[in-house]
């Protein structure tokens, strides 16, 4: 799949040089001529066919993930890890510092999704699309630090911290991260 998809990447970046560096000059220099000439048309169909195939490995790639994703990633082990925002549990003493775990992921929403959510931002209102995008981005990263700090032997994760960064458009990387401590 993923050498078909840059095949369609590399047909639809060919496609469109053709078309804007020689195809739009040609336009200019010949604008009365109505016959589109074969390589100008081959250009063209290299752009949307590009567009296609590429289009058509992600949803598959898509599908395929999301057939296999696998149930959270909470066990009977890390149902048990605490995590705290604070370095003091009451009641409890830290015997052991395990170290620092961390969990982290990239997400970003559907094209149609992200349309929605520029209508909204013009009208006003939450942009549930994205507050969903990352509640969901969230969850799945502390699921992934949760997992991490019961691999470790850990009973608890303090001084939990989340970061949140825009990667490209509407995609964003949130990481979350703490101390993994045991507990007596």
């Amino acid at each position: 799949m993923k050498v078909l998809r840059h095949i369609g990447s590399f047909a639809f970046v060919l496609g469109l040089f053709t078309a804007v560096f020689a195809g739009m000059p040609w336009y200019v220099m010949v604008a009365d001529a109505p016959v589109v000439p074969w390589w100008l048309r081959i250009a063209i169909f290299c752009l949307l066919g590009g567009i296609l195939v590429v289009l058509a490995t992600l949803a598959l790639e898509q599908r395929a993930h999301t057939a296999s994703i696998e149930e959270p990633l909470a066990t009977k082990s890390d149902s048990t890890v605490l995590l705290l925002n604070s370095d003091v549990l009451p009641g409890r003493e830290i015997t052991e510092i395990v170290g620092l775990v961390q969990g982290h992921t990239v997400f970003a929403i559907w094209l149609g999704k992200d349309l929605s959510a520029i209508i909204r931002l013009i009208l006003g209102g939450e942009l549930t699309e994205y507050t969903e995008m990352m509640g969901h981005a969230r969850s799945i990263a502390t699921e992934r630090m949760t997992a991490k700090a019961a691999e470790m032997g850990a009973d608890a994760v303090i001084n939990v911290r989340y970061m949140t960064t825009s990667v490209v458009g509407s995609a964003a990387e949130l990481l979350v991260y703490g101390t993994a401590v045991k507990l007596r």
